[in-house]
């Protein structure tokens, strides 16, 4: 697999179509950053780590609202074969600030806002709205 994080967002999106509670996937920690953000931000309801060191799986439990999901989009934005960075004045905003967009930084994986706040560029992973 070459693009790991698009994978995670295509678990997310294809487990929200599907109305499933909770969705599993292979451990990383770039996967683990990405999913605390997610959770931080109120848009999956918690993750957690199981399994041995060698067999690491992270769980998601998603969130939905009556019957529609909370995530109502996912972007990936770099890909390996083009990758986006971004000064901290470029960051984009996702819908005017409804959404957001997780930024790598120097100092880790981070929203675009508080990448802003630190004045921290970036490599721009994804968009969440």
């Amino acid at each position: 697999m070459s693009d790991t994080i698009a994978d995670m967002l295509t678990r997310v999106r294809n487990a929200h179509r599907a109305s499933l509670a909770t969705v599993e996937m292979p451990h990383s920690k770039m996967r683990e950053s990405i999913a605390r953000i997610l959770q931080r931000e109120g848009y999956i309801a918690d993750c957690a780590v199981e399994g041995a060191v060698a067999k690491k799986k992270l769980k998601l439990k998603l969130k939905y609202q009556g019957r529609k999901a909370v995530i109502e989009g996912l972007k990936r934005v770099s890909k390996p074969g083009l990758r986006r960075y971004s000064g901290a004045t470029e960051i984009p905003r996702v819908l005017n600030g409804m959404g957001i967009s997780i930024v790598s930084t120097s100092k880790g994986v981070m929203t675009g806002v508080e990448a802003r706040k630190q004045n921290l560029g970036g490599e721009l992973l994804c968009m969440v709205w």
